[in-house]
């Protein structure tokens, strides 16, 4: 007789002992409670592998590279699993192969952020609209990850110095984020439509759902793409579609094509992008911007004008 806990419940026990040897695992955690979801909405007690590869091929559409990342983080918990019950099976390495076929960022145009925010205020109810559109234009106006938006407290707005402070981020690190007056404006106008919506919050998280509880990833991810194809934004190829990331992919681009076009210092200024960015080494910056034939066009350009000067 099996003597497995309920699913969630040994969820959340791998996730723990995990973290006592040091791991994090918050994209991982995330992964992994959605699994979970999707296991109590088939009515399934215990994962199994046709389970596993099931889940890992969603969304459609989803590059090879992000289903074999869902995969791998299905096979950790089914190991552990395996150790309670010997009957589960954990799901072989090798059923989704990808190679380096990262996903191509999709640089939004100023065009693209406006007609996403405008299409996000259909939504219903009021709440929920500004909301996403307050999100959207937090994401485009100060380059933050999605899960850094999403632990937003109201207390890391700093309204008087027009500054946003990043709590424990992807690498544990805390940083604080300069955002122009008008971004500041819109943050305080949303947290005055906030508080009257819902008065007695039951979180302290900046964005809230409807229920005023902190904003689900999945969630937003779902909403997004409903949002996209309402502002009819599509997927550019097999490895380039429009997600909430790329709006910090493409404010990485727009800061520094506006350095190259009012003449700054581009070399000089790439540290500071970096450290706004919350990127530990300068190159997961450059991989940002490698993806913008606009980008790579002016910076041929700056180089011909520095050849050209030297001959």
């Amino acid at each position: 007789m099996s003597t497995l806990p309920p699913v969630r419940q040994a969820l959340a026990d791998y996730l723990a002992l995990r973290r006592t040897l040091g791991y994090e695992l918050r994209a991982a955690g995330r992964i992994l409670g959605q699994f979970v979801d999707y296991l109590d909405a088939h009515g399934a007690q215990t994962p199994t592998i046709d389970h596993a590869l099931a889940w890992a091929n969603l969304p459609d559409g989803a590059s090879t590279a992000w289903r074999a990342i869902r995969l791998s983080a299905v096979r950790g918990f089914a190991a552990y699993l395996h150790g309670l019950d010997p009957t589960i099976a954990v799901p072989p390495a090798d059923l989704i192969r990808h190679g380096p076929d990262r996903a191509t960022p999709y640089l939004y145009s100023d065009r693209e952020i406006g007609e996403l925010i405008i299409v996000a205020g259909d939504l219903r109810p009021r709440l929920r609209a500004a909301t996403y559109q307050t999100l959207i234009g937090l994401l485009a106006a100060g380059g933050l990850r999605v899960g850094e938006a999403i632990a937003l407290d109201t207390s890391d707005l700093d309204g008087e110095r027009d500054l946003l402070t990043i709590r424990a981020t992807k690498f544990g690190k805390s940083r604080l984020v300069p955002l122009h007056p008008t971004a500041i404006g819109a943050l305080g106008d949303y947290i005055h439509l906030r508080d009257q919506t819902r008065p007695r919050p039951i979180c302290p998280a900046l964005l809230v759902s409807t229920a005023g509880t902190r904003l689900r990833h999945a969630n937003i991810g779902l909403t997004f793409n409903r949002l996209t194809r309402q502002a009819g934004i599509i997927r550019r190829s097999a490895t380039c579609r429009p997600r909430p990331h790329d709006l910090r992919h493409s404010f990485a681009v727009a800061s520094v094509l506006d350095w190259y076009r009012t003449g700054v210092d581009v070399e000089a200024m790439m540290p500071y992008l970096s450290t706004y960015l919350g990127h530990t080494d300068p190159k997961h910056t450059y991989w940002y911007l490698s993806a913008a034939p606009e980008l790579m066009a002016l910076a041929g350009q700056r180089l011909h004008l520095h050849l050209k000067g030297r001959s």
